[in-house]
């Protein structure tokens, strides 16, 4: 136990940190709630309606395999936040409130973090080359949920760890390699 409340004061204090450098910059406020939007599921309902439409050869592959690996995905995460029930900072830190309320009543993992980590990593595994870029856009979303004050830094590494891993294990199931 006393590594477990060492590990949560080590994320209390990056979380002040992060959230702090956040509310002192109106521009990284702004970005960091645009960032946390756009994790908000539309990108994964839009991007494979839209390579579909495009009649790509890959387009059934890859609207199986993303499919697929966002319904493990949700599932997995659903669990996993109502079973360890981590609260969120504003329900721990006093006299704090967050830039917006999050749907949900607790943190861990990060939902917004893993299903942008999982949508990326199986459009690279698909697609490659210059979705790569994906990856940066999945890790912004991940750090604008600590500057928007709903996650600590603990519940982004969670996240990012298991919709990468979801995804990596799908691609690996489908024999997507």
């Amino acid at each position: 136990m006393a590594i477990m409340a060492a590990l949560q004061q080590i994320d209390v204090a990056l979380f002040d940190k992060v959230f702090h450098l956040g509310r002192g910059n109106k521009a990284m406020t702004k970005s960091a709630l645009a960032l946390s939007r756009s994790a908000d599921g539309y990108l994964q309902l839009l991007a494979p309606l839209l390579v579909w439409l495009s009649e790509s050869i890959l387009a059934p592959t890859y609207v199986f395999a993303l499919a697929a690996a966002m319904l493990v995905e949700r599932v997995t995460y659903f669990v996993m936040k109502n079973t360890l029930k981590r609260l969120r900072p504003y329900d721990v830190k006093a006299n704090f409130s967050s830039l917006i309320k999050a749907s949900d009543k607790f943190s861990f993992p990060s939902g917004h973090t893993s299903a942008a980590f999982c949508f990326s990593t199986i459009t690279i595994v698909i697609f490659g080359g210059v979705f790569a870029a994906m990856l940066v856009w999945a890790a912004l979303v991940g750090a604008s949920r600590v500057i928007v004050g709903v996650h600590f830094p603990g519940d982004i590494a969670a996240g990012a760890i298991l919709g990468s891993g979801i995804a990596i294990g799908t691609a690996s199931t489908l024999s997507l390699w």
